[in-house]
């Protein structure tokens, strides 16, 4: 399945698809339920262009490789080249803004993270980053004012609000501009709230923007 950044109205965006630059750890109730250490500076780590796909479409999970758990997040699409900037810079580099799945083999994780080693064999397999369609920028009139939600089988699993980020979005972009440069396409993710759990082949799934998009989808075997 070939992804391509799609507005809306479902048109190509004209920006070459890059790669995805998240963000571990940015809320403190994901921090908890999982055990996991507060970091002293935001904690980053890259999907490569061969982890997106449409998250509208129905979307692969891998089998045998233990539990693959649902991650929702904002979105951030970006149409300029951003190196070292400062918070003060960033808003201007951005498209605009949906919702992704940093999906997760969690066991592999864990067994990664016992062990000290990365963690891309458990984030970055392909179609890791199911990536929706992109509101503009100008839609919104405060990115740290937004709520969204994730429905498995009709039961609601994650609720998030972009206000409580341990790293806002303009100090994360900052932040990130200063360890890599980032680029147009690139898509950023800005972590995932508590209520990650396993995905099973079958399961429906239906995740929420408040009013500026509902999208609705599937998981299916590899």
């Amino acid at each position: 399945m070939t992804y391509l950044h799609k507005d809306a109205s479902g048109h190509t965006i004209d920006l070459e698809v890059g790669k995805a630059v998240c963000i571990g750890r940015n809320y403190m109730d994901h921090i908890n339920e999982l055990g996991n250490a507060v970091p002293t500076s935001p904690l980053l780590f890259i999907k490569p262009k061969s982890a997106f796909c449409d998250f509208a479409e129905p979307f692969p999970i891998p089998q045998q490789q233990g539990e693959c758990h649902n991650e929702l997040e904002v979105a951030l699409l970006l149409k300029t080249r951003l190196t070292k900037a400062s918070a003060d810079e960033v808003l201007s580099a951005i498209w605009g803004v949906g919702l992704g799945l940093d999906l997760t083999l969690r066991d592999l994780q864990q067994s990664l993270k016992e062990k000290g080693q990365p963690w891309e064999r458990a984030k970055a397999f392909d179609y890791s980053c199911p990536v929706s369609h992109f509101v503009p920028i100008e839609q919104f009139t405060d990115l740290q004012d937004l709520h969204f939600s994730l429905d498995i089988n009709g039961v609601r699993r994650q609720t998030g609000h972009t206000a409580l980020m341990l790293t806002s979005i303009c100090e994360m972009l900052a932040f990130m501009s200063h360890a890599f440069t980032l680029l147009p396409g690139d898509v950023v993710m800005t972590g995932t709230p508590k209520g990650v759990g396993p995905l099973q082949v079958g399961d429906n799934i239906d995740a929420s923007l408040e009013s500026y998009m509902t999208i609705s989808t599937s998981v299916v075997k590899e």
